[in-house]
């Protein structure tokens, strides 16, 4: 059985490794490991060849809802972003703090936390909002090097942030656990490590000031745009999360898809700009298109790995490091995982490694809101290095990337130390996950 199991796990990773070496995309990548470990596996007959189609489909639905959610969430952003909302918030902080320089800061990261925050990708956040922020950034006089490595750990948290944690969602969906209780445990981290870092890589002021007639030149708000425009949907998002809780056997469950589609639809009617939705919704699906992808892949990878024995085996390698060994490697596997594998890293080693750390006593949910916090330095790692890429396209950064990411030290050295801390001590975090419910 082993034996068979490593040889499914080699075909795997031979399949990802020639498909990378084509120039594949990341999906491609994984659709063409996952194909090879269940043609391997159904030379064990684990699965037979006629079972293998539906392993795949069931695989492709094991992640519809975080799908839905994610692609709500994202045209709910859109809208606002098309409206001119995310120019007049970004010029609106400029005018009234940039003679405070640390609540402009802490303003602008609000921004940039907020469409991550609730699609689940930090992506999200630099294409609604990283042009403009950054643009704000070097108004502030920061040069770009730090502008783009703020940004980068900054949609970094903001994709870890609740109530939307898609790496907290995949191994929940794989442990069992309730996706419940995350507000506290994600939320105070992000917001301490987020203030940290833009205070401490935006409080030298670097740079002279931009030309002020060249920095307004990214703000196109319409005339009739004004503040409760921006602030009701989000009212409204907020307030149907709240009234669920607040009277939970009068309401019913409406979940966070039709939530985020009426608060889309709350957005687009108090739009001061006439916006085809149809259009923008379908432009942005395109957008989409690949981080979707992504999730139905790593769902049908998943599957495979399931049905082969592969998730057993990595479950038994896990169990097998020593507990120090093991807490130290995860600064180095998490983020690497992320590299690679992107989402798909939590459901090769999320998963297994939540099974052990619960099977000794830790805390399952605080320890998943900790490596939370590693995943997405990953995101600034080759081959995908998607947050990372993007931070570097929104502030025309032209320098060396390696250079940028040296610039990021400080913070991926303190997000690790917690994320890691957390993992640690999640048993006597667990006063957090009951305050959170």
């Amino acid at each position: 059985m082993e034996t068979q199991i490593i040889f499914t796990t080699l075909a795997m990773v031979l399949g990802y490794t020639l498909a990378q070496l084509k120039k594949a995309s990341v999906e491609i990548s994984l659709l063409t490991a996952t194909l090879a470990g269940a043609l391997t596996g159904a030379i064990f007959s684990t699965p037979s060849l006629m079972a293998i189609p539906r392993h795949l489909i069931e695989g492709a639905f094991t992640y519809l809802d975080v799908i839905l959610v994610f692609s709500t969430a994202t045209i709910f952003m859109a809208i606002l972003s098309e409206s001119g909302g995310v120019a007049y918030l970004v010029q609106g902080t400029l005018k009234a703090f940039s003679h405070l320089r640390p609540l402009a800061l802490l303003c602008l990261m609000i921004i940039v936390l907020i469409p991550g925050a609730l699609t689940g990708a930090g992506s999200v956040s630099l294409l609604v909002v990283g042009a403009p922020v950054a643009l704000a950034l070097q108004q502030l006089g920061i040069s770009q090097k730090r502008t783009a490595a703020i940004l980068f750990i900054i949609a970094g948290l903001s994709a870890a942030a609740p109530p939307v944690n898609i790496w907290a969602m995949i191994v929940c969906a794989g442990t069992a656990i309730p996706y419940v209780g995350f507000e506290l445990p994600l939320g105070i981290p992000v917001l301490i490590l987020g203030t940290l870092t833009i205070l401490v890589l935006g409080w030298k002021k670097e740079e002279a000031q931009a030309n002020k007639d060249e920095s307004q030149a990214f703000v196109s708000i319409p005339p009739k745009m004004r503040w409760w425009r921006v602030v009701l949907p989000f009212i409204v998002f907020f307030g149907l999360i709240a009234a669920s809780r607040i009277w939970p056997f009068e309401l019913p469950m409406l979940g966070l898809p039709l939530e985020f589609t009426l608060a889309a639809l709350t957005a687009w009617i108090l739009s001061p700009r006439r916006l085809n939705i149809l259009h923008l919704s379908r432009r942005t699906m395109d957008r989409l298109l690949p981080l979707l992808a992504t999730m139905v892949v790593v769902g049908m990878l998943q599957q495979i790995m399931t049905t082969t024995g592969i998730r057993g085996l990595l479950a038994y390698a896990v169990i097998s490091i020593p507990l120090v060994l093991l807490f130290i490697s995860l600064a180095i596997i998490i983020p690497l995982s992320e590299g690679v594998l992107t989402y798909g890293g939590a459901a090769v080693f999320g998963i297994p490694l939540i099974w052990y750390l619960d099977s000794i006593g830790l805390h399952a949910t605080v320890a998943i809101a900790g490596l939370s916090l590693l995943w997405p330095l990953g995101d600034g790692l080759p081959p995908t290095a998607l947050i990372g890429r993007l931070s570097v396209m929104v502030t025309n950064y032209q320098e060396s990337y390696w250079r940028f990411l040296r610039g990021t030290w400080f913070p991926w050295l303190v997000i690790t130390i917690v994320g890691i801390l957390m993992v640690v001590f999640s048993s006597h975090l667990e006063f957090l996950v009951r305050w959170s419910m």
